[in-house]
């Protein structure tokens, strides 16, 4: 007999919804929810892939306890008491000696976050950081500056856009499914598409416009796209005057740079740029400069991210079809959201974050998130005190963050490690137990939330059992709460109970799931009148171009424009990306995507190949101040010659991941640990390369 359950994938970050055929107990189709619109059934190849990953006998199968030194791969199997007491008693003896703050908790931001910050505030820790801060926490903070929201409380109306820009954002191959799905309608109904990058992507190739853009110089033509607005009157003048702060300051700041100015700095001519500026104001308000998911290149990261927005709000693309939005929440249609367990009454310390986020050191990055990239340096140098304890879910630091070999010089100083992952990642590989969460085919999910223009839950339904001895994270956590004596904050024993308890006043049940894998509050669209009615959290009410944020900090709303030097001949940049394959580190070794794309290679241009005597195909070696690697090189006019590319996640470490072991290069190894300290993310592309034939 086949039973059809609706669920959410969770191959990557984005949580589709997903239709799952199960025929006596074993998965045999996955495909997206037809009943939710924008997926009518689509799937990337990831989500496609999720039956290969839970039938893949190379994941993790049961608890382990390390034997050997960490990282060299000797394990014992353990039973789950056993692992748990063991991880209890050490937590505790680092607790008793050093405190609760000394332990810190790192994930990728998931539907049980509300656990761990749970967990961690009942022992008495600040330390709680996720993903999110290392992909997109400038983002985050150009978006408080300027409406006091974060990024992950807006979102965009791809269907009905009449002209998108993306700054590097390669949609086509970064595959959240409904957004392309609405995205590729709107290109279908005549929506134009500009696309600006130093390197070709799938999604330069769908682009109406494209532009090989100098690496590192896209302020530079936000600057210049401003000065046109701003001098030619572009702009939408009835939202700008109604809604904006600092208009006069902006015009002002933005008169030297001209197109003629950033034409000698970004290599695009500067009768394109005017061209641009001229096109877009013609679709305005339903326009979105795309302000980016990963916003984590360079120092000044924040004021690019600010700059696109900005771009957003001269169009009058806020609260408007086609346009940007403020997601709306369940009480917006008159509802009440799912509980989480940090709305509970929780301990509280007064202890300084491990990477002072909210200090005056570090004042403006999302404390909700963190800055995970200052996790090494805070071990190393007991800044501002010892950390002695990492538990980590489904991240690996080893990989994620830059500068591996200081990252696992800091990994030695720790007196445990604990990795909850259903992968043999890097860092499940340098820890002392690994504890395998069941996977999401697995397991029954906390609820989701799903924010938007039509608040929505969502739930993810566990739809075969376990198929090694592995359990639910949630559940996990639970367990080890009532070793730890701090169960009370944690009101129930299995995933059935916990949703219950966070369904209970909200008027649905998990009943009401079964039907489409969702429920909604409502069923019209939800827009914020834009003439008197946007609900802006800054100081002033309005959208703070002279933003209060930064200048009560002491930093600037407007900073001068530092010029991008050019590069030498054998050193280039370092740009790191995604495909479509393959889900940042986690899916490298999951089967059937590992056997479409196992290995990466470094474009580097044609002309700066041949001058270097390296052809295609051929080993090069790849060096930075703080790394190297050995990597074949893909010969390319499809990238600016300043800059090299490799796909973010390869080169893994953990021998029994033996399919992506030792294939190709880790772009955290080369990458050096810059920081924007003013928005708080890594500069993924500030690291310098040298490259010769090996």
């Amino acid at each position: 007999m086949t039973q059809s359950i609706y669920s959410l994938c969770f191959m990557c970050s984005v949580r589709c919804p997903i239709r799952v055929e199960v025929k006596d107990g074993q998965v045999k189709w996955i495909e997206g929810n037809p009943h939710v619109a924008g997926m009518e059934g689509s799937l990337c190849p990831k989500g496609a892939a999720g039956i290969s990953m839970q039938y893949d006998s190379q994941r993790v199968q049961s608890p382990m306890i390390r034997e050997g030194a960490r990282g060299e791969g000797k394990w014992r199997k353990a039973s789950w008491d056993e692992a748990l007491d063991y991880v209890a008693e050490k937590l505790k003896g680092v607790i008793d000696t050093y405190g609760g703050h000394s332990v810190v908790l790192g994930e990728r931001a998931n539907l049980a976050t509300h656990i761990s910050k749970t967990f961690l505030k009942a022992i008495g820790s600040p330390n709680h950081f996720t993903h999110d801060a290392l992909c997109k926490g400038s983002v985050n903070t150009a978006c408080r500056s300027l409406f006091g929201y974060t990024d992950g409380q807006m979102g965009m109306d791809y269907k009905n856009v009449r002209h998108i820009v993306l700054y590097g954002r390669n949609m086509f191959e970064s595959v959240s499914v409904k957004e392309i799905n609405n995205l590729m309608a709107a290109l279908e109904k005549g929506a134009k598409m500009t696309y600006i990058d130093p390197r070709v992507t799938v999604t330069a190739t769908k682009a109406h416009r494209y532009w090989m853009i100098r690496p590192g110089t896209d302020l530079a033509l936000n600057y210049a796209l401003m000065h046109v607005i701003l001098d030619e009157r572009l702009y939408d003048s009835a939202f700008v005057d109604r809604w904006v702060e600092g208009l006069a300051e902006l015009q002002d700041f933005v008169r030297p740079y001209t197109p003629e100015w950033a034409e000698k700095e970004t290599g695009v001519a500067a009768d394109e740029i005017r061209a641009l500026a001229r096109e877009v104001s013609k679709h305005k308000p339903s326009v979105i400069f795309h302000y980016g998911y990963r916003g984590a290149h360079h120092a000044n990261e924040i004021y690019l991210r600010r700059s696109i927005l900005i771009l957003n709000c001269l169009m009058g693309s806020l609260e408007t079809p086609g346009g940007m939005f403020f997601k709306k929440g369940p009480g917006a249609a008159g509802g009440k959201p799912a509980r989480k367990l940090t709305e509970q009454e929780l301990p509280k310390t007064d202890k300084t974050r491990f990477d002072k986020a909210g200090t005056p050191d570090f004042p403006l990055p999302d404390t909700a998130h963190g800055v995970g990239q200052m996790l090494a340096p805070a071990i190393l140098n007991e800044d501002p005190y010892p950390i002695k304890a990492l538990i980590i879910n489904r991240l690996d630091p080893l990989k994620s963050i830059p500068d591996t070999n200081q990252m696992k010089e800091a990994l030695q100083k720790l007196d445990l490690i604990v990795a909850v992952d259903v992968n043999y990642s890097d860092l499940a590989w340098y820890a002392d137990v690994i504890l395998p969460e069941s996977t999401y085919l697995e397991r029954t999910d906390c609820v989701q939330q799903a924010n938007g223009l039509k608040p929505q839950m969502f739930l993810r339904r566990q739809v075969v059992g376990p198929r090694y001895d592995t359990r639910e994270y949630s559940v996990i956590m639970r367990q080890l709460a009532e070793r730890m004596g701090i169960e009370k904050y944690f009101p129930y024993t299995s995933m059935d109970e916990l949703v219950q308890w966070q369904l209970e006043g909200t008027g649905f049940s998990m009943a009401d799931f079964e039907a489409k894998g969702f429920v909604a509050y409502g069923k019209q669209q939800i827009f914020w009148d834009r003439k008197d009615d946007l609900k802006l959290k800054t100081p002033s009410g309005k959208i703070e171009f002279r933003s209060s944020l930064l200048e009560d900090a002491g930093f600037e709303s407007f900073p001068a424009y530092t010029p991008v030097p050019e590069g030498r001949d054998d050193v280039f940049r370092l740009v790191v990306g995604r495909v479509a394959l393959h889900t940042h580190v986690s899916t490298q070794n999951v089967p059937y995507l590992n056997e479409l794309f196992s290995e990466n290679v470094l474009w580097i241009n044609a002309a700066k190949a041949k001058a270097l005597g390296i052809s295609n195909d051929d080993l090069v070696e790849i060096s930075s101040k703080v790394g190297s690697g050995t990597i074949k090189a893909y010969v390319t006019d499809m990238i600016h010659p300043e800059a090299v590319f490799m796909v973010h996640g390869f080169g893994h470490e953990a021998k029994l991941a033996a399919r992506c072991y030792n294939k190709g290069v880790s772009d955290s190894v080369l990458q050096e640990n810059i920081t924007d300290r003013v928005g708080g993310s890594p500069a993924f592309h500030d690291t310098f390369v040298t490259v010769k034939a090996a």
